[in-house]
């Protein structure tokens, strides 16, 4: 895989691009927004995050013409058998409200025990060079936890206030930015993906 210079990001979120521009700044990239470039966002039918990942970096590309970036991302709870996973966001169904989505997986988990309440952020971020790019670059981050019971902490968004870092001994909604972005799933992803875009440039 070539290194490319200008990277289209599959996602219509704001925060998702502020993110990505911070974690691969220095590097001689150009990164745009899909919207900005007329690319509406595409049906995720993928069984797994991988999959749905693919399918936006590809679409983007198609539209585009141009090296597209995408990433899929959930909430895995082991009690519930890997839910919400790919249906994190709607979990509650739609639209998408954070608040529903935390009080129905509480209600879930009303009988499980402490030392079963295991959870896992996740999140794969995969770069396709044009549309039947047939290798893509593949990187992926995890952020162990474990799932509260009861919300705490007003900060940050979607399932924070619920997932707890026993090695900090916070939710991640009790985090402040620094260190919530240091920790999370998608910031480690995002550091594979900049060492191996670093050694294609090498």
């Amino acid at each position: 895989m070539s290194f490319p210079d200008t990277l289209v990001l599959a996602s219509g979120n704001a925060g998702k691009l502020e993110e990505l521009r911070a974690m691969l700044a220095g590097m001689p990239l150009r990164i745009v927004a899909q919207g900005e470039m007329g690319v509406e966002d595409v049906p995720e039918t993928g069984l797994t995050f991988v999959e749905n990942a693919l399918i936006k970096a590809r679409h983007a590309s198609a539209v585009t013409g141009l090296p597209a970036l995408a990433d899929d991302s959930g909430l895995i709870v082991d009690a519930l058998g890997g839910a919400p996973g790919l249906y994190s966001a709607r979990y509650a169904g739609t639209p998408t409200n954070a608040a529903a989505n935390n009080a129905k997986l509480l209600e879930a988990m009303r009988e499980v025990p402490a030392e079963r309440r295991s959870a896992r952020f996740y999140a794969v971020i995969v770069l396709l060079r044009h549309p039947e790019d047939p290798q893509p670059l593949i990187a992926e981050g995890s952020w162990e936890g474990e799932i509260t019971f009861a919300p705490r902490g007003d900060g940050g968004f979607g399932y924070n206030p619920v997932f707890f870092d026993p090695v900090h001994g916070q939710t991640a909604a009790e985090m402040d930015a620094a260190t919530k972005n240091r920790l999370s799933h998608r910031a480690r992803a995002l550091e594979t993906l900049r060492a191996r875009l670093l050694q294609l440039r090498a």
